[in-house]
């Protein structure tokens, strides 16, 4: 059943306890591997979880939706979902076997061995990488690695090198990722520009606050920067101005609840912080040509 208010936010630790997991170290990461252990899909309404993870299908296949757009993960293929990204879980294979690596921005800080660890995760977790297949040989050694640090981040402190341990197998599987990441996309600039770095802090920014500010002013005086300057930087970057982007986030998210029979369209409106229900059927037509009841009655047939 879906959340009765909006999308509901799970921590790794919320999720650690809706998927029966055993508890690991209190660092900021879970290290998931499961062999045929789900009878049903363990999170049946969408959910935006507040760390990155790795997802890898093992065997059998998952359908996810990661906010609007669908993907099918089959077995030994991987991808990476940010921070913030809605994700609904919506099929999957009875067999179905796979390894996830949630980890918070506090532990990347933590335990990254150098800044061009943080630069190398900043890449590949850009909206724009796609998910990878991975041979044989590779899946062996991410399973393998990510085995080596589920078994650690359980042990605990008073296992000697311990944290050394977390640190180095961590940074292998990030490489490792990043390394099979360049071999198949080998046009992906794996070096941010002063601008395209911009452009990620102010969408990160964007997730954090789109429902109770959209106005360019707002994240233009957190970045230091002119309106006019941030769109036109944002412009070369992603081909959309400031307010675009904001006005995509905003209705992006609306679609997402209007998805959510059990809201009514007042109860969207409140969530994302509109005045009234008028003022947010406006907006929404203005931005989709249809009103939230017509879209809502269009995704229902289809």
């Amino acid at each position: 059943m879906y959340p009765q208010s909006s999308i509901k936010s799970l921590t790794i630790n919320d999720l650690v306890e809706i998927i029966g997991d055993i508890p690991q170290e209190e660092n900021g990461l879970h290290v998931h591997l499961s062999k045929n252990k789900f009878k049903e899909i363990p999170i049946g309404y969408p959910f935006r979880g507040n760390s990155y993870a790795f997802l890898l299908v093992v065997k059998g296949s998952l359908k996810i939706q990661l906010n609007l757009l669908r993907y099918t993960i089959k077995n030994s293929e991987i991808i990476v979902i940010n921070p913030q990204t809605v994700t609904h879980i919506q099929e999957m294979s009875k067999n179905l076997e796979i390894a996830t690596i949630s980890f918070n921005v506090d532990f990347i800080l933590r335990n990254s061995i150098n800044k061009n660890d943080i630069d190398t995760l900043d890449f590949f977790t850009a909206n724009s990488i796609p998910k990878l297949k991975l041979s044989k040989e590779d899946l062996k050694t991410f399973i393998s690695v990510s085995k080596i640090l589920e078994k650690n981040n359980r042990l605990g402190k008073n296992n000697p090198y311990n944290n050394e341990i977390i640190t180095h197998s961590f940074n292998l599987l990030m490489y490792h990722y990043a390394s099979l990441l360049k071999i198949q996309f080998p046009n992906l600039e794996a070096n941010l520009t002063r601008q395209e770095k911009l452009a990620l802090r102010f969408l990160k920014l964007l997730n954090e606050n789109f429902k109770q500010e959209r106005t360019v002013q707002f994240y233009a005086d957190i970045l230091c920067l002119t309106p006019g300057y941030l769109s036109k930087v944002l412009k070369i970057i992603s081909k959309k101005t400031a307010s675009q982007l904001i006005d995509e986030a905003v209705i992006m998210e609306a679609k997402l609840l209007l998805k959510n029979q059990t809201l009514s369209i007042s109860e969207v409106a409140n969530e994302l912080q509109f005045s009234d229900q008028s003022f947010f059927g406006k907006y929404f037509k203005k931005h989709t040509g249809y009103s939230p009841s017509k879209f809502r009655e269009i995704k229902f047939k289809s």
